[in-house]
């Protein structure tokens, strides 16, 4: 019994021993083991490959808070196994003509939904180095309404098509082959192995160590083998089990403990539009506004963060606002947002509305009267001043504001979902 236990134990540091040579790991029990050699100041790519597209972030380990530090802007693009669906597609209408498909599609929208799911269930299950073709049956009513459509039966369209890589089965099936499987993945694989390549190139991500393959796409064999071929010198290519729930487990997680981040980087620019002084030679005279007598520029955009800046947890962005006359009951403040990081002016191409600041004014508190004031005259009433506090470290722009005044808090809200 003693040797069968030694033997199980060398087998499976063996096996151990082999998964690390690989450089790929499919890890769930063995997340221990994967900690151990996690170090302070590590760095990991996460990519996300969902159905519709692929997210990448990159963190870094700060022990011993345990806390991560976000390294570059969170990046991805239209890479998801939606692509490899459009793929597939394209091919129908290569065979069968695309004015068929459409019309396919308009008027037998269940058939065409019952073909997609099957093409899906084959999706799933396609592999590299597979040897025999993959079945995909075609709807009754795909076969008869080209019978109709065109006159002649699917087998002739195959045939007439030229295309070898997929066949006729007399049971009513396209045969498609390893050919036309790598030909559906191809172009999608290509552009996400390309996105990650190139961020790993930026200065602020290079020397990652590991890369988290997750997400529903990511369940593909031929998205793993895919990635492992191309990135498996340069990291370790990390395969979690249940990689479809991987993302739902860290969201859970994060949802418990939501200072693990403890630095983001900003995605894009977010600010206001102001006026400034005008500045003759430096700002374009269509910005020019003369008010009581002043010279103003108009439509200066008021940074509130940059693009791909650090924002710790708990960092603030303070402003102060002035309603415009007096008996005001809300101020209303448009936030701007763009990519580019080279923009002056909310009209500067790319700059657009994303949400606005509502604040609520209370109604200000009596001002004494002027002690002796002959005919009861009361004090000038002041300049009235709001400052508002908007957070920027967390999952969501987050804003609060003080009537500087009286020091009472003035209710405030922000709006994203109506632009």
């Amino acid at each position: 019994q003693l040797s069968v236990s030694l033997c199980s134990l060398v087998a499976a540091r063996e096996q151990l021993r082999r998964s690390r040579h690989s450089r790929t790991f499919l890890v769930e029990s063995g997340t221990g083991e994967l900690w151990s050699e996690l170090q302070t100041g590590d760095r990991y790519i996460v990519a996300d490959c969902g159905g519709g597209t692929v997210d990448l972030t990159v963190h870094q380990i700060e022990q011993p808070q345990g806390t991560l530090k976000e390294l570059y802007k969170a990046s991805g693009g239209p890479y998801g196994a939606v692509g490899v669906d459009l793929a597939f597609e394209a091919m129908l209408c290569q065979i069968f003509g695309e004015d068929f498909i459409q019309s396919f599609k308009a008027k037998r929208p269940a058939a065409w939904v019952d073909l997609t799911i099957a093409f899906e269930a084959r999706k799933r299950t396609a592999a590299p180095g597979r040897t025999n073709a993959l079945n995909i049956s075609l709807p009754f009513s795909f076969i008869d309404f080209y019978k109709r459509h065109r006159g002649q039966s699917v087998e002739a369209a195959l045939r007439r098509s030229n295309m070898n890589i997929v066949k006729w089965s007399s049971q009513g099936m396209l045969r498609l082959t390893q050919e036309a499987m790598n030909e559906l993945f191809q172009p999608t694989i290509v552009s996400i192995v390309k996105h990650i390549e190139e961020l790993m190139a930026k200065p602020e991500v290079r020397g990652v160590r590991f890369l988290f393959l997750v997400g529903g796409f990511a369940e593909s064999p031929m998205l793993q083998k895919a990635v492992q071929r191309a990135l498996g010198r340069a990291c370790r290519i990390i395969i979690p089990h249940d990689v479809g729930l991987t993302t739902l487990k860290g969201a859970v997680l994060f949802g418990l403990d939501p200072t693990v981040v403890r630095v983001r980087r900003c995605p894009l620019i977010y600010g206001v539009g102001v006026l400034n002084r005008f500045v003759e030679g430096r700002h374009p005279r269509d910005k020019l506004l003369i008010k009581e007598g002043r010279e103003w520029c108009t439509d200066i955009l008021d940074r509130f963060v940059c693009v791909d800046q650090s924002v710790a947890l708990g960092d603030v962005v303070r402003r102060s606002y002035t309603p415009a006359r007096l008996g005001q009951r809300k101020i209303i403040i448009n936030i701007y947002c763009s990519s580019a990081d080279d923009v002056t002016y909310i009209t500067d191409p790319g700059v657009r509305k994303c949400g606005t600041i509502t604040l609520d004014l209370p109604e200000p508190l009596p001002l004494p009267r002027a002690v002796g004031g002959a005919g009861g005259g009361g004090a000038v009433p002041e300049r009235r001043e709001i400052r508002a506090t908007m957070q920027f470290g967390d999952t969501e722009i987050k804003v609060t504001a003080v009537d500087v005044m009286s020091n009472r808090s003035v209710r405030a809200s922000i709006d994203f979902l109506s632009n």
